[in-house]
């Protein structure tokens, strides 16, 4: 029986190259993230000290607790959270719909519709801000969670419906058409066989969602004046004054938003990492 010889091992320039890269990412996503927690256990004092100390030398949860007292932080969370996951189950309901039928079904213009999908992507989202205000505000759904939801589905539509057209072409159609004999419909045989199979997919592009839409500062502080529906990107803002930056404040309520993200990722990560690689493979 013949043998394969292993892949040789990469060269001593491959090596160091992909050393630079890895701790070029590492600390390119790493370092902010730490500073920002230091940060946050700095006093004022020590943050304008000099020469600069990059860890706290007397930690203090005092900025935490001002997080939560000099502005609504709970209100700001709980609007955020709301709006994400709403746009999030909306979005993954259109694109697994929208992406099972451009995958399965005949679809005349189905590459037009391709092309249209990944262009509408591109568009930034400054030139759609003015034509989305004036619907909103023409339907009467401004200061609205609605005003939110749907502005954040539409932008993250077309990359999670590419990602999982790309998982539901991988899955033979031998298995659906078996589904369907057996008694199931086209849309029982999608919740029954396909869905299951491409888990890792769907569960990605929602994290991709929910992420867009924790995140997103620019269609909440045009969209939504009520100080009751302030998502949490908007009420960091209201932490400075006209005149002060209260860094150390600022820096416990952006840990006490990344917080709740990281989690998720975290306890998601081989789900997450599984999806955008297998997507990517078949994409």
């Amino acid at each position: 029986m013949a043998t394969t010889d292993p892949a040789p091992p990469p060269s001593i320039p491959g090596r160091v190259l992909r050393l630079i890269a890895a701790s070029t990412l590492l600390i390119n996503g790493l370092f902010p993230a730490l500073w920002i927690l230091f940060t946050s256990l700095k006093t004022e004092s020590e943050l304008t000290a000099k020469p600069i100390t990059w860890a706290p030398h007397a930690p203090t949860l005092v900025n935490y607790v001002r997080a939560f007292t000099d502005q609504q932080l709970l209100v700001f969370l709980f609007n955020s959270l709301m709006v994400a996951l709403l746009s999030t189950l909306l979005t993954l309901f259109i694109c697994v719909l929208a992406a099972y039928a451009l995958a399965r079904l005949n679809l005349r213009f189905r590459q037009a519709i391709l092309f249209v999908i990944i262009g509408v992507s591109t568009f930034p989202l400054v030139t759609l801000l003015v034509p989305l205000f004036e619907t909103l505000r023409g339907l009467g759904l401004l200061n609205t969670w609605i005003a939110l939801v749907l502005p954040n589905t539409v932008l993250s539509l077309p990359v999670c419906t590419l990602m999982l057209v790309a998982f539901f072409e991988a899955i033979p159609r031998d298995l659906e058409n078996a589904a369907m004999i057996d008694g199931c419909t086209r849309i029982g045989a999608l919740l029954h066989v396909v869905l299951p199979l491409s888990g890792p997919g769907v569960f990605t592009a929602g994290i991709l969602a929910f992420v867009n839409s924790w995140d997103e500062f620019l269609m909440a502080l045009s969209f939504n004046s009520s100080p009751a529906l302030r998502t949490l990107p908007v009420g960091i803002q209201l932490y400075q004054g006209e005149f002060s930056f209260p860094w150390p404040v600022i820096s416990a309520a952006l840990v006490v938003g990344i917080v709740p993200v990281a989690l998720l990722i975290v306890a998601f990560q081989e789900r997450v990492v599984s999806g955008l690689v297998v997507g990517g493979i078949k994409g």
